[in-house]
């Protein structure tokens, strides 16, 4: 072999001499060392583009945002107005039997007297003053509950100063701060806020609201009661008549519902159940006014609402009110009633009150636990019931 000739052949680098020989597969062909080949790359929106959508969407937020909060105020101090004026409805001398407790609602349990009254225009009932629907309302936010007391208003009992009477007989005596002693006097219960509904007014803010959905427990057919007719027609006329089930009311229909004493199809019916009937009325107007239809007509309607009241609780305690009532939600609601035996007293009926309503006063606090009345016993005994509708019949 020369010497010249090598068995191998030198390969230098290419830093001086050019790039080194690009191996099989590199390109953009695909070989069997080489990479497979990406995919056509798709264009790219334009940045500037992609920014204007972003500003456009943040601007559209916070616009909404500030509709929102702007909307909030506006309902509130609409609705603050209008507790403003139901504060100032409520006569001092109320203010003044109360017994307000220290804290928020939303922490502390709170006892609310619920007077309703029913000014009709019918004739013979124009000067009527009593109070036609009295009940308890007790908060228990430690255990997300609502407890609820109706207190029948022929119950025979004590008023302080007058003695014995019709315990609704106290609202024409001494007005609510008389009320509120005679029922402190009655359940040993300390009452810290009133507040009193205008059955009458209530027609006007249920049409406000579009009207409420009231389950009907049963068919009714009342006696005939404030005839909408002539005096001939009212002579052949039988009476209202309400069907089973849900029905739409307006403010008028909602109205006579509350008012009915006498079922013709239920001779067991009495004003207890008429008491009961009120009770599901207020519960419906206060699902309604919790509705996004009404929330979104507040900053109009908001001082409407409070027309009916009269009461000593702030905007802010309603609002805590509202709180509490979401969070207990309404199925484990208990409602609660005293009772008795009707006897006749100087010539009227009245409620004898039974040994048993210390029971249910103890039921309606927790210090024992929800017991209806007795299977068979009469339609006026004492009890309590857990669930959506007060005393299913």
């Amino acid at each position: 072999m020369a010497a010249e000739e090598k068995p191998y052949r030198v390969y230098k680098s290419g830093r001086g001499r050019g790039r080194l020989p690009r191996l099989p597969g590199r390109g953009k062909q695909p070989g069997p060392l080489g990479r497979p080949p990406r995919g056509p790359k798709l264009p790219r929106q334009p940045k500037s583009t992609r920014r204007r959508v972003l500003q456009a969407l943040a601007i559209l937020f916070c616009l909404f945002v500030a509709w929102l909060a702007a909307w909030i105020l506006a309902s509130y101090f609409s609705f603050r107005d209008g507790v403003d004026a139901a504060n100032a409805r409520l006569p001092a001398s109320a203010k003044h039997a109360l017994k307000h407790q220290g804290g928020l609602l939303f922490d502390h349990s709170t006892t609310i007297l619920l007077l309703g009254t029913d000014h009709s225009t019918a004739a013979g009932r124009e000067s009527s003053n009593r109070s036609d629907s009295i009940m308890l309302m007790r908060t228990d936010p430690g255990h997300d509950r609502l407890y609820y007391l109706s207190i029948p208003r022929d119950l025979y009992v004590e008023i302080p100063g007058q003695g014995q009477n019709r315990i609704n007989a106290a609202y024409q005596f001494g007005g609510p701060a008389l009320t509120i002693k005679t029922i402190e006097a009655l359940t040993n219960l300390t009452i810290n806020h009133i507040a009193i509904v205008d059955f009458n007014q209530f027609k006007k803010v249920i049409d406000e609201i579009g009207g409420i959905t009231v389950d009907v427990a049963k068919p009714i057919r009342s006696n005939r009661f404030d005839c909408p007719y002539t005096a001939a027609k009212c002579q052949t006329w039988q009476g209202w008549r309400f069907g089973k089930g849900n029905q739409h009311m307006s403010g008028e229909r909602a109205l006579i519902y509350t008012r009915i004493r006498e079922n013709k199809l239920d001779p067991g019916e009495n004003d207890l159940t008429r008491a009961e009937r009120q009770q599901q009325v207020i519960q419906a107007i206060s699902s309604k006014l919790a509705s996004m239809g009404t929330f979104l007509d507040l900053p109009f309607i908001g001082g409407d609402l409070m027309k009916p009241l009269a009461t000593d609780l702030s905007a802010g305690d309603f609002v805590q009110l509202g709180w509490v009532r979401w969070r207990s939600g309404s199925g484990g609601a208990v409602h609660c009633r005293l009772g008795g035996n009707p006897v006749v007293v100087n010539g009227q009926d009245i409620l004898q009150s039974s040994e048993d309503n210390h029971s249910v006063i103890s039921m309606f606090t927790g210090e024992s636990a929800p017991q209806p009345p007795p299977p068979g016993s009469s339609a006026y005994q004492p009890g309590c019931e857990v669930g959506n509708t007060p005393f299913p019949h």
